[in-house]
């Protein structure tokens, strides 16, 4: 694979999971409602959302750091 095609892949994968990352939080505010749990298992939930996203943004910094590389 080519180095464009490498960072066209790693783009997917970033949003794939700032999407994933956004399902699994609406999904456990949901479900936190219906089931009536405790404050700290929905805070949990929202750290761990928190910490995704987090994860996301250092990601799309190492992209674009890469991209700027491949300028030259």
């Amino acid at each position: 694979m080519s180095g464009q095609q490498d960072l066209n892949r790693q783009g997917r994968i970033i949003a794939l999971v700032i999407a994933g990352t956004g399902l699994a939080w609406i999904a456990a505010t949901v479900l936190g409602s219906a089931l009536d749990w405790s404050q700290r298992t929905r805070a949990f939930f929202d750290l761990a959302a928190l910490a995704g996203f987090g994860t996301a943004i250092w990601m799309i910094y190492g992209l674009w750091r890469a991209r700027q590389k491949n300028k030259d």
